[in-house]
C-alpha cells in the first residue's frame, strides 16, 4: 500500500474529479493497460499475468466515436450527511423530442465486428445454422441514425451484476449463479423514430484478480452503474474503492447506484433498511449519482435504470417517477 496516501480512501477522489476533460487514450508506445492515476492497486492484489488480459481490441473492434459523450464530474465528499430533497416532476418529451440531436449517420460495416442481429426485443446475438439460407439483405435507408453508449458494470462479486445484464438484454432471469470471469459483454438495440440505440453493456468480474480489465470497462463508457447487494452492508462500503479506481480511468462517465436484491432487503426489519437507505443516499449524493434499488427476479427498475442512462446521455426530459420513501424500492435521479 503506498504510505503516501491518506487512510481514507476518499481522500484522493476530490481533487481528481475537479478535471473537467477525459484521460488521454494510450498510444501505441504506451501500455495497453494504463496506470491508474488514481493511486496503486491494493497492496494484497496479485496482477494478472499479461497473457490472460484479452486484448482492447477484442471488445473494441468496429466500434465508433459514437460511444465518447463529454460530462462534468464533481467532487465527493462519503462523509456528508444531506439526503435528497422531493423533487419536481418533469414534462414528458414529445416524440419529436426524444431523439437525441448528437447521433451521427452509421458508419460503414466493419469485418471485424460481426452483424448483432438485436432488434429492440430481447434477443441474443444472431446466428445461421449449417444449411440455413440467409435471408436477403435489406436496403439501409439513407437517413437512418445509429449510435452506441457503452455502459460499464462494476462492483463486488455475487452482487447481481450479470443477471441484471441478462435480464435486460433477453428479459430472462436464472437463479442458478454463474460466476463471471473476467469480463461479460452484452448488446441490446433499441429503435427511436428512426434513431437506432445501442447498448454496448460491459460486466466486470467482481473478484479482485480481474481488477487489471478495470480499464476495458471504464474507458468511453457514457455512464458507469456502480453496484451493491442490499443485503450485504460489506458490499456497499466497497463502493469507495470501486468509485475511486473507476473514476481513474473514466472522470466524465454519467455516475449510477444500484442497489440489487431489493426483495430480499424488503423483508428485513426496519431499522436496517433505513440504516442501509441513509447510507446509500448519503454515498449517491457524494458522488453525484442516481441512486436506483433494483430486483432482477421481480423486475423492479431494471428498464428504468437504462432509461435514465439515456435520458442523461443525451440530456431527455424524463418523467419517470422518483421513490424516496424508505421501505420501497428507491428511484432518484433528478437534480443531482
Amino acid at each position: 500500500m503506498d504510505t503516501s496516501q491518506p487512510s481514507d480512501p476518499l481522500a484522493g477522489v476530490a481533487p481528481e474529479l475537479h478535471e473537467q476533460h477525459p484521460q488521454p487514450q494510450p498510444t501505441p508506445q504506451q501500455s495497453q493497460y494504463p496506470v491508474n492515476p488514481a493511486g496503486p492497486y491494493p497492496s494484497h492484489v496479485e496482477s494478472v499475468p499479461p497473457e490472460v488480459i484479452p486484448s482492447a481490441s477484442t471488445y473494441h473492434a468496429g466500434y465508433s466515436s459514437d460511444s465518447h459523450a463529454n460530462y462534468s464530474s464533481h467532487a465527493a465528499d462519503f462523509n456528508s450527511g444531506s439526503e435528497y430533497l422531493p423533487q419536481p416532476r418533469a414534462e414528458l418529451p414529445r416524440a419529436q423530442e426524444a431523439v437525441p440531436s448528437m447521433i451521427h449517420p452509421p458508419a460503414a460495416p466493419s469485418s471485424s465486428r460481426p452483424s448483432s442481429g438485436l432488434s429492440s426485443g430481447p434477443d441474443r446475438l444472431g446466428s445461421v445454422q449449417s444449411g440455413q439460407e440467409l435471408p436477403p439483405k435489406q436496403p439501409i435507408p439513407s437517413n437512418k441514425n445509429s449510435v452506441v453508449i457503452k455502459v460499464g458494470m462494476v462492483g463486488d462479486a455475487q452482487i447481481g451484476k450479470t443477471s441484471l445484464m441478462v435480464k435486460y438484454v433477453e428479459g430472462s432471469w436464472d437463479e442458478d449463479y454463474i460466476q463471471t470471469l473476467g469480463v461479460n459483454f452484452m448488446e441490446k438495440t433499441i429503435s427511436i423514430r428512426n434513431t437506432e440505440i445501442t447498448f454496448s453493456i460491459w460486466d466486470l468480474g467482481g473478484q479482485r484478480e480481474f481488477v487489471n480489465m478495470l480499464p476495458l470497462v471504464c474507458n468511453d463508457a457514457v455512464a458507469i452503474l456502480f453496484m451493491f447487494d442490499l443485503t450485504r452492508k460489506s458490499t456497499l462500503n466497497s463502493i469507495k474503492e470501486w468509485y475511486r479506481q473507476g473514476r481513474g480511468f473514466n472522470k466524465t462517465a454519467i455516475p449510477f447506484l444500484v442497489g440489487t436484491k431489493y426483495d430480499h432487503f424488503v423483508n428485513f426489519p426496519r431499522e436496517d433498511q433505513e440504516e442501509i437507505s441513509i447510507q446509500a443516499k448519503r454515498f449517491a449524493k457524494a458522488m453525484k449519482a442516481s441512486l436506483i434499488f433494483s430486483s432482477t427476479s421481480h423486475s423492479i427498475n431494471v428498464q428504468k435504470i437504462f432509461k435514465i442512462v439515456l435520458a442523461k446521455a443525451f440530456d431527455l426530459k424524463c418523467t419517470i417517477p422518483e421513490i424516496e420513501n424508505i421501505g420501497e424500492p428507491l428511484l432518484l435521479y433528478k437534480n443531482l
